[in-house]
């Protein structure tokens, strides 16, 4: 399930994500009340089995059962935070009844990997750039989006508007881009061609993380054309932590 809202006294409206038929929103009757046995079982984030039945405006959930509840996110602040910065991202891109199992098997892949304490960092961009491509937004990365001339292993840019990485030539007339380091060019086209386990073996300085953090929020930004508001209350909560823990996994790329 990727969000829910409240409707009534004890109903709720459930944003719900499937395998076979993509996003579409389903009503769960009385599941607010006390005595329910559904509310267990359909939890945010939570990967369930339902029966539906056929209703005016919305099929109603007449039967569920959690199969993975995902349940040791919920024991961290920042971890189901991050879970719900993806399930907004998959919100956001996917159109009503619209299948994409790529996508589902992404979203339930870096949501496992969060909960069996997958780097938060890595999960989070490598979920960004997968979701771009599968979404039909994939960043040039391989030559310069605007000239299409060769990228040189030199300090180039990252232009939203352009759709990806701008050489020094085209910087000028795109006007004021943030920097793109060699490294973070790297681990940019990494994270786009390689798995997640390849995503979770990279290891990074805190300024090559925040570069990379930025240049693919200013994208999703100009994607969607606002921000993803659960990104910014990741951001708040993160900043919360120990400035200790910030390099605690720190190994140069």
């Amino acid at each position: 399930m990727l969000r829910h809202r409240k409707i009534g006294e004890a109903d709720r409206i459930l944003t719900i994500f499937s395998a076979e038929q993509g996003k579409f929103d389903v009503i769960a009757k009385g599941v607010r009340r006390p005595t329910s046995r559904k509310s267990g079982h359909l939890e945010e984030l939570s990967r369930t089995s339902l029966l539906l039945a056929q209703g005016r405006t919305l099929d109603v959930i007449t039967q569920c059962e959690v199969i993975e509840s995902l349940a040791a996110l919920r024991g961290d602040l920042e971890r189901l935070s991050a879970g719900f910065y993806l399930a907004e991202l998959v919100d956001r891109f996917s159109a009503e009844r619209q299948e994409n199992l790529a996508i589902y098997k992404l979203l339930l892949e870096c949501l496992r990997g969060l909960e069996t304490g997958g780097a938060a960092a890595a999960t989070l961009r490598y979920f960004e750039v997968q979701l771009l491509s599968y979404s039909g937004f994939q960043p040039q990365l391989r030559v310069c989006a605007s000239c299409r001339g060769a990228i040189e292993a030199v300090v180039n840019s990252f232009s939203s508007s352009a759709g990806g990485v701008v050489c020094g030539n085209c910087r000028v007339e795109e006007g004021a881009l943030l920097p793109l380091s060699v490294n973070g060019l790297k681990v940019m086209r990494l994270l786009q061609t390689g798995s997640y386990v390849d995503a979770l073996r990279l290891r990074a300085t805190p300024a090559l993380t925040s570069e990379l953090e930025e240049h693919l929020r200013r994208y999703l930004r100009h994607v969607l054309e606002h921000e993803v508001r659960s990104g910014e209350f990741l951001r708040s909560v993160r900043s919360l932590r120990p400035a200790h823990d910030e390099a605690a996994e720190v190994v140069v790329l």
